[in-house]
């Protein structure tokens, strides 16, 4: 090659390379946002079952070395009082990514199935619009479960109190379906990432694989009680909502609540597709 093409075949490379650089560089992952930060329960609500809305009956959320904690001391039976702590602020795309561990014993009264049982609800009503005796928000669950030491038990399932969603292009309607994750036996952490494409797809990752994925999450079915009729319009498709945390009898530990905004660049699917892929490679 003649040294006039071969500087020219080079300057042409740089320019490409230069330019797939700048693009690489373009595309900045967003800052996570802290929704638990580590001193408080600043800009979150509390509703429990059978106590009106932003009442912390017994002190069942609370904050202590470092962890947002569930604890129920101050119960005598849980007599069903489901707890729920809502963010204050609904979300549409995003990645969730909440670090978890059970920790002692249930509080009397739980039900088996509550046995070291919590959640991460998404696209969750506004907390404000529980009535009193409302046992979950109308809202999509990402249910966190624990192991026992011995017998096999998925976690980061779906769970649909007042909701359903699409699945294999039909329609979901039973009320919880298993992950394909491994177990998580004991009081080790857990990180659970949920990806959340507005009312198209929400993906459970853990260890950085998909162990469910569904569609079109929306407003239907049972297994929500003493709701207002007004906040449940069957067939309507979530796009956004609260996210919430449960106190369902069994004590557990909060270390990381976060979330990635993915608002921003829902028009651009390969761009999203890459921040997304980003985020979850992070530890």
């Amino acid at each position: 090659m003649k040294i006039k093409n071969l500087l020219a075949a080079v300057s042409t490379g740089a320019l490409l390379l230069s330019a797939s650089l700048s693009v690489a560089q373009s595309i900045k992952t967003p800052k996570p946002i802290q929704l638990f930060n580590g001193k408080d329960m600043k800009n979150w609500i509390v509703k429990i079952r059978q106590h009106e809305v932003g009442e912390n009956y017994a002190n069942t959320f609370r904050v202590e070395e470092g962890l947002l904690k569930v604890r129920y001391d101050g119960y005598q039976e849980f007599d069903q009082q489901y707890g729920h702590l809502a963010y204050d602020k609904p979300f549409g795309a995003y990645v969730l990514r909440v670090t978890y561990r059970f920790v002692g014993d249930q509080v009397n009264g739980g039900e088996g199935w509550a046995w070291r049982n919590s959640g991460a609800m998404l696209h969750g009503q506004d907390p404000r619009t529980m009535l009193k005796n409302q046992d979950f928000p109308i809202s999509v669950e990402g249910q966190l479960l624990g192991g026992d030491g011995k017998n096999e038990r998925t976690t980061s399932n779906l769970c649909t109190p007042g909701t359903n969603v699409v699945m294999n292009d039909k329609l979901f309607t039973p009320h919880c379906i298993s992950s394909k994750s491994k177990t998580y036996h004991g009081d080790q952490w857990v990180t659970a990432d949920f990806v959340v494409l507005g009312d198209s797809v929400i993906q459970h990752i853990l260890d950085g694989q998909i162990v469910l994925e569904y569609q079109k999450p929306q407003i239907g079915g049972e297994n929500v009680s003493d709701y207002d009729p007004a906040q449940k319009k069957d067939g309507q498709l979530l796009s956004k909502g609260y996210i919430s945390l449960q106190s369902e009898s069994h004590p557990i530990d909060f270390k990381k609540v976060e979330l990635y905004n993915l608002e921003p660049f829902m028009k651009d699917s390969a761009k999203l597709d890459k921040i997304i892929k980003t985020i979850l490679s992070k530890k």
